[in-house]
C-alpha cells in the first residue's frame, strides 16, 4: 500500500513504524503505525470522540493508528520474534505507543482488530478496552453446498436458492480467478468497479492502480477475484484474500447491477470456495446484520485505546463501559435469530 502511493501523508496516513531493537541493531518487534490526521478507512468509528474534544477545545488530531489501512481483519498488531523474550518486547512496544504519543503531543494511540490476548495485555497497561461484531461464515466440515443449506431453516433455505438463481438469471456467469489468472487487464476490469462503487460509497477510494498490480504480483497465490461475466464483459467482481484456513473478504464493485448479485459473488462463493478448498472460515468485512440470515454468525473484534487526556480518557472509559454491555447484549441477541434449524441448535 506504501508502495503503491495508496497509503502516505497526501492520505492521511503517514507511516511511522514503532520499532524494537536489540542491543546489536536486530529487530525484535514492530508495531505497524501511522500518524492521521482524520478517522477514515479504520472501521473502529472514534468521529463522535473527536467531535466531543474539539467542541471543549482540544485537539483530536494528529493521533496515533496501529492498524493493517482500510483492512478490519483481526490479527497480531504487536509483532515480535518467538522466543524467551517476546513478552518483554511486546510489552516494551506497548509502553512505548504511549510514551511516543505523549512525547509528540498526539491526542491518542489505537490498535484496532488485534487479538483477545493482545486486548487483555494492553486493557492491563491502562488502555481503554473497546469491543465490536463481525460476521464469520464457519465450515462445519461440509462436502457441498447443499449440506451447509441443510443446515438452515427451511424458509432461510428456500430464501438462499432463490437469491442465487436470481442473480445469475440475467446470463450472468460466475470465475474464480487466482495466481496467474490475475491479467492485468483483469485488473482493469476490477479497478473500474472497485472506483465505481468505492466513489459513490466513501467519495474518494484510497487504493491505486498500481496498488492491484503490486499485490497480484507479490501473492496472486494468496488472492481470490470473483468475477462476474455477462456475454464477453466483465460486470462486477470481490477481491479476496486467502489464508491458511481462512478466505478474508475485502472490495467488492459493479458496473452493472442485479438483483442479489452482491450476495452470490461476496457470500455464497466465497462459502462455495471455502466448502471447496476445506477451509474453515470466510470473514466478510465489517458490519452487516444482513450476513445473518444468510449463515454469517456474529464474532467479537477487539481493540484498545490510550488516551492521553485525563478528561477525556474518563469520558470515554464510561461510553466505552456502557458499549461492551451493549455489544455482548446485540451479540447475544443476534446469535438466537440464527437461520439454522432449530432441532439442530437444541442438539447442541
Amino acid at each position: 500500500m506504501e508502495q503503491s502511493n495508496s497509503v502516505g501523508r497526501h492520505a492521511g496516513w503517514q507511516p511511522r513504524h514503532l520499532l524494537a531493537e536489540t542491543s546489536d541493531g536486530g529487530l525484535a518487534g514492530i508495531a505497524p503505525c501511522y500518524v492521521k490526521s482524520h478517522s477514515r478507512g479504520e472501521y473502529v468509528f472514534d468521529h463522535g470522540w473527536a467531535e466531543a474534544y474539539e467542541r471543549a477545545g482540544g485537539n483530536y488530531y494528529p493521533k496515533l493508528q496501529v492498524a493493517v489501512p482500510f483492512t478490519p481483519v483481526t490479527g497480531p498488531r504487536l509483532l515480535v520474534r518467538d522466543g524467551p523474550l517476546a513478552d518483554a518486547v511486546r510489552g516494551g512496544l506497548a509502553d512505548a505507543l504511549t510514551q511516543v504519543t505523549d512525547q509528540n503531543d498526539l491526542s491518542s494511540a489505537h490498535v484496532t482488530f488485534l487479538t483477545a490476548d493482545e486486548w487483555r495485555m494492553l486493557g492491563a497497561r491502562g488502555f481503554l478496552q473497546r469491543t465490536d461484531q463481525q460476521f464469520h461464515w464457519e465450515n462445519a466440515g461440509f462436502a457441498t453446498f447443499d449440506d451447509f443449506l441443510a443446515q438452515l431453516a427451511s424458509r432461510k433455505r428456500k430464501g438462499i436458492r432463490r437469491e442465487r438463481k436470481e442473480a445469475l438469471s440475467a446470463g450472468i456467469d460466475v470465475h474464480w480467478l487466482t495466481g496467474s489468472d490475475l491479467t492485468e487487464s483483469v485488473w482493469d476490469a476490477f479497478f473500474a468497479f472497485y472506483m465505481e462503487t468505492g466513489s459513490r460509497k466513501w467519495g474518494r477510494p484510497y487504493l491505486t492502480r498500481e496498488f492491484f498490480s503490486l499485490v497480484g504480483a507479490s501473492m496472486g497465490e494468496r488472492i481470490l477475484l470473483v468475477m462476474a461475466k455477462r456475454g464477453s464483459r466483465w460486470i462486477g467482481g470481490a477481491l479476496n484474500f486467502l489464508g491458511d484456513d481462512t478466505i478474508y473478504g475485502r472490495n467488492w464493485g459493479a458496473t452493472e447491477h442485479h438483483p442479489f448479485l452482491h450476495f452470490e459473488i461476496c457470500y455464497y462463493q466465497a462459502i462455495d470456495y471455502a466448502i471447496a478448498h476445506k477451509l474453515k472460515v470466510v470473514e466478510a468485512g465489517a458490519q452487516g446484520e444482513h450476513k445473518l440470515a444468510r449463515g454469517y454468525m456474529p464474532k467479537t473484534t477487539y481493540s484498545a485505546h490510550y488516551i492521553a487526556d485525563p478528561a477525556l480518557r474518563r469520558a470515554i472509559a464510561e461510553y466505552l463501559r456502557r458499549e461492551r454491555t451493549y455489544v455482548d447484549a446485540a451479540g447475544a441477541e443476534l446469535a438466537a435469530a440464527a437461520p439454522f434449524r432449530k432441532d439442530l441448535v437444541e442438539q447442541e
